[in-house]
């Protein structure tokens, strides 16, 4: 699967809120760093953190571009909320290795009636 196509395919499965699914695109020493929080390394642990963010708010990406360059696809998104955000995937033998995302997450929060930390 091209980076285009995978990508493609992790919204479709974000979309679901298929957690399964979505681990199953990462490589077994993946990194997912999105840059509100701490890196999440491993593909369990990837598996986990969506199981958790699922369990906390209904999220929905709405795809407004996907750019592949190489080994590597950038997805710009918003939600229904109004939210924006992008994600960076790299890619190697059709699986991720490092995903980035950027994306505010006190408008996360407030839009789901989330507590906001207070640290």
């Amino acid at each position: 699967m091209k980076p285009r196509e995978l990508v493609e395919a992790w919204v479709k499965a974000f979309n679901n809120a298929d957690a399964h699914a979505l681990a199953s695109f990462y490589a077994e020493s993946a990194i997912n760093h999105q840059v509100v929080k701490p890196p999440v390394e491993g593909r369990n642990a990837i598996f986990e953190m969506f199981v958790s963010e699922f369990a906390n708010a209904k999220m929905v990406c709405i795809v407004e571009n996907i750019f592949e360059d190489g080994e590597w696809a950038i997805l710009e998104w918003k939600d229904p909320l109004g939210l924006r955000g992008c994600g960076f995937f790299h890619i190697i033998e059709g699986k991720i290795v490092f995903q980035r995302g950027y994306w505010d997450e006190l408008t996360f929060l407030r839009q789901h009636n989330l507590p906001i930390p207070t640290h």
